[in-house]
């Protein structure tokens, strides 16, 4: 079964940098796309960045210039280094993949989402 599991969120002030990790565990699969979406409270869920596995990027307009997506194909792992966070960057931070499975009845293509982790940002 595989399964997303992030890590470090945390709460920092204005200015300051947070790195959140989301590794894939499970056997059997294999991962294009890897990325970043946030949420607050009243709000759709939104893309923060994203990575191709060749390493392609792509940011919101909001995160640009502050925020860098990178993985490590090896470990399945994607990362996101936060720097100049602001207090609109608070809410709760999502791992994604869209994960191919190979079973015995072949390939399937499944969503998959970590559990979120809050990154808070304020003084």
């Amino acid at each position: 079964q595989v399964q997303l599991v992030e890590s470090g969120g945390g709460l920092v002030q204005p200015g300051g940098s947070l790195r959140l990790s989301c590794a894939a565990s499970g056997s059997n699969f294999r991962i294009n796309v890897m990325g970043w979406y946030r949420q607050t409270p009243g709000k759709q869920r939104g893309l923060v960045a994203r990575i191709t596995s060749g390493g392609q990027t792509n940011y919101a307009d909001s995160v640009k210039g502050r925020f860098t997506i990178s993985r490590d194909n090896a470990k399945n792992t994607v990362y996101l280094q936060m720097n100049s966070l602001k207090p609109e960057d608070t809410a709760v931070y999502y791992c994604n993949a869209p994960i191919t499975v190979v079973t015995g009845t072949g390939e399937h293509e499944y969503d998959y989402w970590g559990q979120g982790t809050q990154v808070t940002v304020s003084s």
